[in-house]
C-alpha cells in the first residue's frame, strides 16, 4: 500500500467530471487519487505511480476497458473495479471473465463505491494472512480442509469443498459463472452450468443457515456468485 498506509487508487476515466467529482470525494475519505483520461494512460500509470487499486471505466477513447484489464492481468493482481454506464449482464461477465474484481453501474452511489474498495483491500490483506477465512458463525481452515457452522464440522464432499474454497480465495470478489466451472472442474465444462447450479444448492444446504435466503453465498443474477466477508 501507498506510503503512511494511505491507499493508492487510480481513477481511469474519460470524463474529466467523473475523474474530479472522485478525486474529491475519495480525498475526503483519505485516499490518495491519481488520474488518467485513457487505456494507454491508464496503464503507464499503473507501471509508474504503483497504486493500489484501479477504478476503470469500460468506455474508453482509445480502448475498451476489458482490453485494459487483460493487459493489467498479464502481471498484476491489483484489484480492478469497473465503474461503467454499461449494465448488460454480457458486459459485466466478459469484464470479470478478464479479471476485474468488481463491477459497478453508473450512476453509482459513493456509499457503495467505498464499501467495495474497502472489500477489495481486505481480499489483498486476507491473502498474506493465515489461510482461515471466518464470517458470523461459516469458518473455512483451508490449511486443514475443515469447515465448520457455530462450531459443528461441516461434512462436504470435494466437489463442494474446492468449490467452497475457490469463492473463499475470491471471498467478496464476483465470481462469474465460467470462471468457477473453470477453476472447479476444467476448462472442459466452461458450458456445464448445471453442475455449477446444483454443487451451489447443495453447499447452500450445508453452511447456511436458511438456504432459501442465502446469508453467505449471494447471487449475482445473470452473472456467477460473491462469497460476502462481512
Amino acid at each position: 500500500m501507498g506510503d503512511d498506509n494511505q491507499l493508492r487508487i487510480l481513477v481511469v476515466d474519460d470524463e474529466r467530471a467523473i475523474r474530479r467529482y472522485l478525486r474529491t470525494s475519495l480525498a475526503a475519505k483519505g485516499y490518495l487519487v491519481m488520474e488518467a483520461g485513457s487505456g494507454e494512460e491508464g496503464l503507464k500509470a499503473a507501471v509508474e505511480e504503483h497504486p493500489d487499486l484501479m477504478i476503470l471505466d469500460l468506455g474508453l477513447p482509445d480502448m475498451d476497458g476489458t482490453e485494459v484489464v487483460r493487459r493489467m492481468r498479464e502481471w498484476s493482481r491489483m484489484p480492478i473495479i469497473i465503474l461503467s454506464v454499461r449494465d448488460r449482464e454480457d458486459d459485466k461477465v466478459a469484464a470479470l471473465d478478464a479479471g476485474a474484481d468488481d463491477y459497478l453501474t453508473k450512476p453509482f452511489g459513493l456509499g457503495e463505491l467505498t464499501a467495495r474498495l474497502r472489500v477489495a483491500m481486505r481480499h489483498i490483506e486476507r491473502a498474506t494472512e493465515d489461510p482461515v477465512f471466518e464470517v458470523d458463525e461459516l469458518r473455512v481452515d483451508l490449511a486443514h480442509r475443515e469447515v465448520t457452522r457455530a462450531g459443528a464440522k461441516v461434512a462436504l464432499t470435494p466437489t463442494e469443498y474446492d468449490l467452497l474454497r475457490c469463492m473463499v480465495q475470491n471471498a467478496g470478489k464476483v465470481l462469474t459463472h465460467n470462471q468457477l466451472l473453470r477453476q472447479v472442474w476444467g476448462a472442459a465444462y466452461e458450458e456445464e452450468s448445471h453442475l455449477l447450479r446444483v454443487n451451489v444448492s447443495n453447499l447452500r444446504r450445508k453452511i447456511e443457515p436458511d438456504p432459501d435466503q442465502p446469508r453467505y453465498i449471494l447471487t449475482e443474477p445473470g452473472v456467477g456468485y460473491r462469497l460476502v466477508i462481512k
